[in-house]
């Protein structure tokens, strides 16, 4: 009975002891605008330093939760946290000290702070009623709920979660209306849904049951700095992944989209890095070639150390298995695929969206080890127009010319101009050769964008381009406006015209949100005339896209699905040497892509069955899988198949700088140059970890692809130093590429990324198999970021630098060569050091000074036999590393 007693007297003893301390305490969230780290870190110090006893900042919710007692208000604490720079619900920062944070930590200032009476209340009419829920699929239900229940008219706000109902009294009733509403999954001021009916909402909609009516749902504001998970994915959003405004947005058709951090998108099922413009500003970046020093995944080479060409390569693949798009449309293809990536100049663009591994059905067929969008400058709120003026130590120049404007409330444009010229003769290892063309480029482009998907449900983007460019190399002093035949000098001339239209429209249906309508259509003419000493190739492209897409859901938006069709025509008229080729490609297509979200899991299913008048009905099944083990643990799984028909000239202009003659060995029985197709499955696996470093984030991704051709044609240099041999493959082909990137914070300001990858590939030629030339097995890479604060004006400095380690590559066997001519089996192991230094004198002026190269490494015997470039064994095709030395160069960007 003593037991008893005393049980109860401390029962009530603790309980009285947790009433006074409730009394005492009490718990507060607040709204408080911040971006990252460095922003959690100032807002919860400048709370506790304020009085709470406790601050927790959410930087997903945009909330800070803190503990005070009687002595200390939560006003001066907000208030505090504004002087701090951060907006919150009842105070805003001032212009000045907004300004002087790191620009990392801008925030998008659209936080209208409330008075202090009502600060997280909202008023509403006697016609509104809350009603909880959280996106564009709950508006659907709720509104569609009320209108069923009888209401003339109902407008359900995410934002206030009040929706707004006109109804004739005499046919129904608010009570009615709001029943139904709860009936549906949403609770509201009057009546609550059942847990079951809750619990079988999509995740999405899962709102926060324990919300006050009347405050302001934090989810909302949570998700308005991502993709929406209600509309289309990042891949087809032609913007990438939208921050700072949350706007609708159809499959492939542009919409408003704002400033995106480089990052790696959680919430796609595929491993996809959103590359912003800011990010391409730490380093030259005159050309899309140039715009990945800075990323880890894209490796970027030299391929002939006569015309100066650079390609890409991913997963230890030549540029053309990785699809090339731009706007999400077809774009460095077929006789673009020498030179095109120096057709988008850097200060064009907005973003960049890099898929590793298989992309999406719906973007085509061709891509096998990836793709790589990029999207052009569009979105502003208000007019602005940049110059760029860029000109390096040895005579290349450039000039770009930006304008981006709004119209009206639905229409804006953008004029894109850029002009460059190399001018000086440079020729860093005195062989008696340009280490790069002379010669200029002219390229214009004019984008019109109409945005009414809110009102009227349609969008439509509108795009045309014209491009000149005209180069010449080889040996100094050639003379391009002699035949060659008529002069003893080496020469290389190199003319291209190229034009595009592009037009991309869609419609939002009425009341769904999640279903759309796309339709994307694009027509490129692309020419070239040119020679290489005595070996002349031209050609002719024209190309028609037409893609249409239709997006919807199966109940839920838990369960999404596209289906569509495109077409493709591909017109080639080719002359190499005394040879013509012609030939057209016709290739309708149909798909179809399942999505099922769970509240962990994302599972991408999608194929497409393409009927090629050439290569014959392809069927190319992809799949992407993303499991949430937490939100800091994620890990992906793709496969999928891929095709494409081979254009073997034009892919191969590296190697036309050379005394190979070209062999075709029609072992494929092929109707395309006599080849079959190349076909090869992408398998992928990675898993990324974030964590706390310093008390900042921290991120590890680790990834594997393998890639194994079904088909493949196969470009062999080793049979003997004076062929080049193409054939179809007998055998087997492979790809291994096993990557892991750490990117951390050390201290404030400064950011750290570093990677190391290792490929291993190797394929049966007709003598056997061999590792794949002019492939590194290992390569390193680190990248140092740094930036001083902005001071009032919004000055501040920059500092950038990044290092490539590249291994030992094989080379191709010229063991049949006279000694002096002879390569090594392998190359030399380099470092590669880059660096820039820029000055933000305010918001509109910009200079900058940069190096690349700075190791000064080269190739010394990059031409092969270069005294003799008309004898046999002349050969600039053997390039393994950089051909120039140190090249300085400044620049200077002004906005208008």
């Amino acid at each position: 009975m003593k037991l008893y007693i005393s049980r109860i007297i401390l029962g009530v003893f603790l309980l009285s002891i947790q009433f006074i301390f409730a009394q005492n305490l009490s718990k507060n969230q607040f709204k408080v605008k911040g971006n990252c780290e460095m922003c959690k870190e100032r807002i919860e110090n400048t709370a506790k330093k304020a009085g709470a006893k406790k601050a927790i900042y959410s930087i997903d919710l945009q909330i800070l939760t803190i503990e005070t007692d009687s002595n200390a208000s939560s006003d001066e604490i907000l208030k505090k946290v504004a002087e701090a720079g951060h907006d919150n619900e009842k105070f805003k920062a001032s212009a000045e000290t907004y300004e002087a944070l790191p620009e990392c930590c801008h925030y998008t200032r659209d936080l209208q702070p409330q008075t202090i009476e009502n600060h997280k209340i909202h008023t509403k009419k006697e016609n509104e009623f809350y009603v909880k829920g959280n996106c564009e699929s709950c508006k659907a239900r709720i509104e569609k709920a009320a209108k069923d229940a009888g209401a003339d008219s109902a407008e359900w706000n995410a934002e206030r979660q009040i929706v707004t109902l006109n109804f004739d009294s005499k046919k129904t009733s608010s009570d009615k209306i709001l029943k139904k509403i709860a009936e549906v999954g949403h609770d509201n001021e009057k009546y609550k849904s059942s847990d079951n009916t809750y619990k079988n909402l999509p995740s999405c909609c899962l709102y926060d049951r324990e919300i006050p009516f009347g405050e302001t749902n934090p989810k909302v504001h949570a998700e308005e700095g991502n993709p929406s998970e209600h509309t289309n994915h990042a891949d087809h959003n032609a913007a990438g992944e939208n921050h700072g405004r949350h706007e609708k947005n159809i499959e492939g058709v542009t919409v408003n989209g704002s400033k995106a951090a480089t990052s790696l998108n959680k919430k796609e099922a595929g491993l996809i890095f959103n590359i912003d413009k800011k990010e391409l500003l730490k380093a030259a970046c005159c050309n899309l070639s140039e715009s990945f020093e800075t990323n880890a995944t894209v490796d970027v080479s030299f391929s002939n150390a006569v015309t100066g060409t650079k390609q890409l390569k991913m997963l230890g693949l030549d540029q053309k298995y990785t699809s090339l798009t731009k706007e999400l449309l077809p774009e460095i293809r077929g006789l673009a695929s020498a030179y095109g990536l120096n057709f988008i100049p850097g200060r064009w663009i907005e973003s960049i969206q890099l898929t590793k591994g298989g992309s999406t059905v719906t973007n085509g067929y061709e891509s096998i080890t990836g793709q790589i969008n990029t999207e052009l400058l569009k979105n502003a709120e208000k007019p602005e127009t940049s110059l760029n003026l860029f000109s390096d130590f040895n005579g290349r120049a450039e000039a770009n010319i930006t304008s981006v404007s709004p119209i009206n409330e639905k229409w804006s444009q953008t004029f894109l101009l850029h002009g460059n010229g190399t001018f000086g003769d440079t020729d860093m290892n005195d062989d008696g050769f340009l280490d790069r063309p002379k010669g200029t480029q002219l390229n214009a482009a004019y984008l019109l964008n109409y945005n009414d998907l809110q009102k009227s449900g349609f969008g439509s983007h509108f795009g045309i381009n014209f491009i000149k460019d005209e180069r010449t190399s080889g040996q100094t002093g050639f003379d391009k406006k002699i035949p060659q035949e008529k002069q003893s000098l080496y020469g290389v001339g190199i003319d291209i015209s190229r034009f595009q239209v592009w037009n991309k429209t869609g419609y939002v249906f009425k009341g769904k949100p999640y279903q759309s309508l796309g339709w994307m259509n694009q027509y490129t003419f692309h020419q070239q005339d040119s020679f290489f000493g005595l070996r002349n190739y031209s050609g002719k492209q024209q190309t028609y896209y037409s893609n249409l897409i239709f997006e919807s859901i199966l109940g839920n938006t838990n369960h999404k699905y596209k289906a569509g069709a495109s077409f493709m025509y591909d017109g080639y008229d080719e002359n190499y040497l005394t040879s013509a080729i012609k030939r057209n490609e016709i290739v309708p297509g149909a798909f179809a892509e399942y999505t099922l979200t769970g509240l962990k899991y994302t599972l991408v299913a999608g194929a497409r069955v393409d009927f090629h008048n050439l290569a014959g009905t392809q069927f190319t099944p992809r799949l992407n899988f993303k499991y949430d083990f937490t939100p800091q643990t994620i890990l992906r799984l793709s496969a999928g198949r891929g095709f494409r028909t081979a254009n073997i000239f034009a892919e191969s202009q590296q190697y036309f700088a050379s005394n190979r003659s070209i062999q075709v060995l029609q072992n494929g029985g092929g109707n395309i140059y006599g080849l079959r197709p190349e076909i090869a499955w992408n398998y992928g696996a990675s898993l990324q970890q974030e964590f706390k470093l310093f008390g900042r984030k921290s991120t590890v991704v680790a990834d594997f692809f393998r890639t194994d051709f079904q088909d493949q044609v196969m470009v062999d240099l080793d049979r003997s130093p004076q062929q080049l041999i193409f054939y179809n493959l007998d055998g087997k082909s492979f790809a291994n590429s096993f990557q892991t990137q750490w990117d951390f914070i050390p201290f404030k300001n400064f950011e750290v990324r570093l990677a190391y990858k290792y490929y291993d590939v190797q394929a049966d030629y007709l003598d056997g198999r061999r590792e794949v030339p002019f492939m590194a097995k290992h390569r390193g890479f680190v990248n140092f970021a740094y930036s001083t604060n902005k001071n009032t004006k919004g000055a501040f400095w920059s500092f950038d630098t990044t290092l490539n380690a590249v291994g030992k590559q094989r080379l191709p066997n010229t063991s049949l060569s006279p000694a002096e001519f002879q390569l090594p089996a392998y190359s030399e192991s380099y470092v590669v050091l880059n660096a820039q230094i820029s000055r933000n004198f305010n918001k509109k002026i910009r200079a900058y000074l940069g190096g690349e190269n700075l190791t000064s490494y080269y190739q010394k015997n990059a031409i092969v036999d270069v005294k003799n470039p008309f004898g046999n064994y002349f050969d600039g095709g053997m390039v393994y590393a950089p051909i120039m030395k140190a090249n300085f160069y400044v620049g200077l960007d002004v906005t208008f």
